[in-house]
Order: C-alpha cells, then sequence, then structure tokens
C-alpha cells in the first residue's frame, strides 16, 4: 500500500473516531509541521502548543474531513494560520515581543550570509562584542550550539537560572545597543526574519 492509500484509511476510520487513527494521522504529520512552524516562530515551546493546537482542531473537526481533498493541506493551511494569530497576539502582548526578539536573534546566528546579511552579521557583531564575557559565552552556547540551558549551566558551574537570567540580558542588551545605533537598521533586521 502506498502512502496517499494509508492516510486516506486514516481519514476515514479517524471520521468514525478511532483514536488508533489519530495517533496515527499525528505521527506521520507532527515532524513535519513542527519545522514549519518552527521556520516561522523560532521557539520551541510557542511551536509546541500551536502543533497541539492544529491537531486538536482536526479532531474537532474529523467528521467534516473529506478524504479526496487530501489532509495535508489542510493541516498546512492550520498551522499557518495559528502561526500567523501567533505574531498577531505578539503584537499586543510585550513579553512575547521580547521572546520574539530573542528567538529572532537566535535564529539570525543561524543563518547563511550573503552581502546583505553580512551588514546585518556586522551589526549584530558589534551588539555581542559589547557583552561581557560570561554573556558572550552563554550566548554562543545556547544559540550557536544549542545547548540547553542545563547543559550550559553544567558547563560552566552555574545554575540554569542563571544562564536563563543571562540570556535574557544579553537579548535586552543587543536589542537596546541596536535600537540606539541603528534605528532604520533595527526594522530591516527584524522584518528579515521574518519575510
Amino acid at each position: 500500500m502506498n502512502a496517499e492509500i494509508n492516510i486516506n484509511q486514516l481519514i476515514t476510520s479517524l471520521q468514525q473516531g478511532d483514536v488508533k487513527a489519530f495517533d496515527q494521522l499525528y505521527f506521520h504529520f507532527a515532524p513535519i509541521l513542527y519545522n514549519r512552524i518552527f521556520k516561522i516562530v523560532k521557539n520551541p515551546e510557542n511551536v509546541e502548543e500551536i502543533l497541539q493546537e492544529v491537531f486538536l482542531k482536526i479532531w474537532n473537526i474529523r467528521e467534516k474531513l473529506e478524504v479526496e481533498r487530501g489532509v495535508t493541506t489542510l493541516l498546512y493551511r492550520i498551522a499557518d494560520n495559528l502561526a500567523i494569530d501567533y505574531f498577531r497576539k505578539a503584537c499586543r502582548d510585550k513579553a512575547l515581543q521580547d521572546e520574539l526578539w530573542a528567538s529572532s536573534v537566535g535564529f539570525y546566528l543561524h543563518t547563511d550570509q550573503s552581502l546583505y546579511e553580512k551588514e546585518k552579521s556586522k551589526i549584530l557583531d558589534e551588539a555581542i562584542q559589547l557583552l561581557s564575557p560570561k554573556r558572550k559565552e552563554i550566548l554562543r552556547l545556547c544559540n550557536i550550539e544549542n545547548k540547553s540551558y542545563r547543559e550550559v549551566a553544567t558547563l560552566l558551574g552555574i545554575s540554569v537560572s542563571t544562564v536563563s537570567n543571562q540570556l535574557v540580558s544579553a537579548m535586552k542588551d543587543i536589542k537596546n545597543y541596536i535600537q540606539s545605533n541603528y534605528k532604520n537598521e533595527l526594522l530591516i533586521l527584524v522584518l528579515s526574519f521574518f519575510i
């Protein structure tokens, strides 16, 4: 049997309330959707919340699903809409804006750089160079090497809360530096993460 026939069978079973079919659908599509949402949201906790909401919506509309139309497009559309809703909420929520900023800086540190990217990199490097050595090291370990807070805490012999506090402070310092010194470039920098 090919994957499409299996998906169609899963949808048919799901329409009848089959929890095992739902689980199979989840395990088949969750990794794909996680990666898709992560490219937009950049924060694993928020990605997980959105992912759960996607599948909750699928469960709630299971009886209305149409086998012929395909569930992949529907899942993508729901995921994209929920990610957009997340950004709308961020516009109204200062804490979420700060979290998005931190995620964007982390994402930026991972991207390949063109000539335009090199200019943004220069601005970000200037801000990072002004950080204390401890904050620079924590930023490097968390955002470039993708180590967990616990791993960084163990490696540096500090508490997990110290890692978290230092990382938050580093992001604020970077944001403040860029806002103070590159007002127009800040908008370009932030927008480039989401375009």
